[in-house]
């Protein structure tokens, strides 16, 4: 088994949060580098683009969140074989990667203008991506994404749909998604309950 080292902020979400999950589920060890803003302004220095989460496997870094992910799953048993499950999978985690590259900018905001973005998606872009995924869950049988069981695309949705109902992002009702997609909460539920996500928080609440 290769060596790992994911590197993020420390926090619970986010884009590498799925890595995470995907790896301790998974059972595959790896060193879990995390830093405050203050530490990312080093850090962020080393790696290819300025951004971060990267992965080094083996003392290599690599970049992009959903190739990482997929690595990930990959080596936890979490992404699907098949060719078209396996699609099926990438089409859910690219989705919800596009939402994030577009709420992103207004991180870099504050006040009115924060208030403004914000509120142009939830009138906009953020409905559209979550009936989406709630239409996607239910054709392929209402529970998971994508080869009837758990996998990276489950854990992708999940982190994303507690994000949105988490009330850390000012200006997004922490009710969006039960008014838009509650499929999806039904689904973030069910997530949390499996015995691996569950085992991977509780190590932090221990502490």
């Amino acid at each position: 088994m290769p060596q790992l080292k994911l590197n993020y902020f420390d926090f619970h979400g986010g884009r590498a949060e799925p890595v995470r999950l995907a790896l301790a589920i998974g059972g595959v060890a790896f060193e879990d580098h995390r830093f405050n803003f203050a530490g990312f302004a080093e850090f962020h220095t080393t790696t290819p683009f300025g951004q971060v989460p990267t992965l080094h496997i083996d003392g290599v870094q690599v970049t992009q969140c959903d190739a990482m992910l997929r690595y990930a799953g990959k080596l936890a048993g979490l992404y699907p074989t098949d060719p078209l499950q396996a699609l099926l999978c990438d089409e859910v985690t690219c989705v919800v990667e596009e939402a994030s590259v577009r709420i992103g900018p207004s991180f870099r905001m504050a006040g009115e203008e924060q208030k403004a973005a914000r509120l142009a998606l939830v009138n906009g872009s953020m409905p559209v991506y979550l009936a989406w995924l709630q239409a996607q869950l239910q054709a392929h049988g209402g529970e998971y994404f994508a080869d009837n069981r758990l996998t990276v695309a489950d854990l992708k949705v999940f982190v994303d749909v507690t994000g949105l109902n988490s009330g850390r992002l000012d200006h997004v009702p922490t009710d969006l998604v039960q008014q838009v997609a509650p499929a999806l909460n039904a689904h973030a539920q069910r997530v949390a309950s499996h015995p691996g996500v569950q085992a991977y928080y509780a190590q932090f609440a221990a502490k």
